[in-house]
């Protein structure tokens, strides 16, 4: 079978204004950044805002494993298999990261003959977009730094510098840096640090934000710092949101790209789903759902995280109802949740499946607290058997839920329409009766409660004072109607990443809680959650050169 990249490069794509076409999309509202991929104006999009919307489709997954459960190859494949089957479907994506893409991760355009391309570009520079991020959230931190140099007119307290610089790469090394040191013209040294660009509130702006205005407005609340009597400073304060703004206008537009099959495809933003929401723009997903009958989205991670976070943070706030929920499950993480080791999964072991099946469950009964219908897609691999497919399936259809064997990533489109099917049919039922998790008015201490609860099977949440008082502290400057973007191991319900299956009683502790007054959510931190990454022993970036003929190789 040939590799990812060896797919893709021999993909037959048809020229990007082709496909703009076939969603109707005028010449003059394509910008073009080369043959294959391009821009939708923000004027177009402003233009279609009375044009009924289609039916969200949603795709997560069970607790991630090692083993891999191809959430966003499901997404694509998906989408390939309802245009197979005569509807008119657009897929939503996350740009990826150049971190993972060079560590250990690697891209993001899905896999097989389920992929987005052109692949080597949307997993390297694409269209910019995440270099304009980076630079608006460094921009930001020099102008905190030069204020602060040039007499401290907002009285920034030096120690309570809240921004800091970002940069899309793996890199340990500046997690924690001390700057601006070299005397009197450099400033007044204190210690900081790097994140990467996707864990940036300016990403999470990006990707909540319905138009520029409304991206400048956010951007102006993004807290900075604080005083000495810890009132709170704002990027708006320190005229920074304006030139923000203009760094980040044509990020904001969605980026239009095909998969191997030639249908469309949005690729747009990337939060983390750990310490952000996790979802590809708002405004990718709003435009998709005007152009198209079905929208075909995913939301990062598990749906203990992605999901929940799609529906309780970005449904709520961009005023989107899905029609149907996808959870992507796989024999071989089923294996894992079961106990069997990685370099055993090739073997058949039902008993393990159905232990394994505990995990599953729990994510398809915390999807329908949120009123969405859902079917399993069981992303299928060579080495499983119709024994481990028939425990599956008879298990989901206990919980009245169908499990529909995919082979999207040897097959393309072909190997999904039977979930294609399922997927309008649950659209056409009216069965969605979403709701959030909880209500805007609910105190946030008793909103994090609900999720541990609800969504975690905890027993409760644990705090030490300080953390308490920040909790009420916010709730008292007024964002007591905030959603809550929880910030904990992907791993596992539990915050234990070690603990699998579906562990119940456990106590989720809060480790801290962060303002994100722009993205306008509060992230609530449980365990030890990175926000720089590191490199591997061995990272990918070690096989990634140019062949003889200037090909990229080694990406995956």
């Amino acid at each position: 079978m040939k590799s990812d990249i060896e797919i893709a490069r021999a993909a037959s794509m048809k020229p990007i204004m082709d496909i703009a076409g076939t969603l109707g999309v005028p010449t003059d509202a394509v910008l073009q950044y080369g043959p294959y991929k391009a821009k939708i104006s923000l004027d177009y999009i402003s233009s279609l805002a009375d044009r009924p919307d289609g039916n969200l489709i949603l795709v997560t997954a069970m607790t991630p494993t090692p083993a891999g459960e191809g959430k966003t190859t499901t997404t694509v494949g998906l989408g390939d298999g309802l245009n197979r089957i005569g509807k008119n479907a657009i897929m939503c994506l996350r740009e990826p990261s150049l971190g993972p893409c060079f560590g250990m991760k690697g891209g993001a355009a899905g896999g097989g003959h389920a992929q987005v391309v052109p692949m080597e570009d949307i997993n390297l520079h694409f269209t910019g977009d995440f270099h304009a991020i980076t630079s608006a959230n460094n921009l930001l931190a020099a102008l905190v730094d030069n204020h602060i140099y040039w007499g401290n007119g907002c009285a920034i307290d030096v120690r309570r510098v809240a921004w800091r610089r970002v940069i899309d790469m793996n890199d340990r090394a500046l997690r924690e840096i001390v700057c601006s040191l070299g005397g009197v013209a450099n400033g007044f040294p204190r210690e900081a640090g790097f994140d990467i660009t996707v864990a940036s509130e300016v990403m999470a702006i990006l990707c909540l934000a319905m138009d520029l205005e409304d991206l400048e407005r956010r951007l102006g609340n993004i807290v900075v710092g604080y005083t000495r009597d810890k009132t709170p400073v704002t990027a708006k304060e320190i005229e920074a949101a304006g030139a923000m703004t203009v760094l980040l206008k044509d990020a904001l537009m969605p980026n239009l790209v095909q998969t191997l099959e030639n249908n469309p495809a949005f690729v747009h933003g990337g939060p983390f789903a750990n310490i952000a929401h996790g979802c590809n723009t708002v405004l990718a997903t709003r435009t998709a759902l005007k152009l198209a009958e079905f929208v075909v989205t995913e939301a990062g991670f598990g749906a203990d995280l992605g999901a929940e976070k799609f529906f309780d943070i970005k449904c709520r706030k961009a005023g989107l109802k899905p029609a149907a929920a996808v959870i992507v499950a796989t024999i071989r993480a089923l294996k894992m949740h079961g106990g069997v080791k990685k370099e055993d999964l090739g073997q058949e072991n039902v008993d393990a499946v159905k232990k394994g099946l505990a995990n599953l469950g729990r994510h398809i009964r915390n999807v329908g607290q949120f009123g969405v219908p859902a079917v399993v897609a069981i992303n299928a691999f060579t080495s499983d058997t119709e024994a481990e497919f028939r425990a599956v399936e008879d298990y989901c259809t206990e919980l009245g839920v169908e499990a529909i064997p995919c082979t999207h990533w040897a097959d393309g489109g072909k190997g999904t329409e039977a979930l294609a099917k399922k997927v309008v049919e649950l659209s056409d039922s009216g069965r969605s009766q979403f709701r959030p998790l909880y209500d805007d008015d609910l105190p946030l201490w008793d909103k994090v409660r609900t999720i541990a609860r609800s969504i975690y099977a905890a027993e409760d949440i644990v705090a030490d004072k300080a953390v308490r008082d920040q909790f009420r502290q916010l709730q008292d400057q007024g964002f007591g109607h905030f959603p809550i973007c929880m910030a904990k191991t992907q791993y596992s319900f539990s915050t234990d990443p070690n603990l699998k299956g579906a562990p119940t009683g456990h106590v989720v502790a809060i480790r801290e809680v962060r303002l994100s007054a722009g993205a306008e959510f509060i992230v609530v931190i449980t365990g030890e959650i990175m926000t720089m990454p590191g490199l591997p022993r061995v990272p990918a970036a070690n096989s990634i050169r140019l062949d003889e003929a200037g090909n990229v190789v080694g990406l995956f």
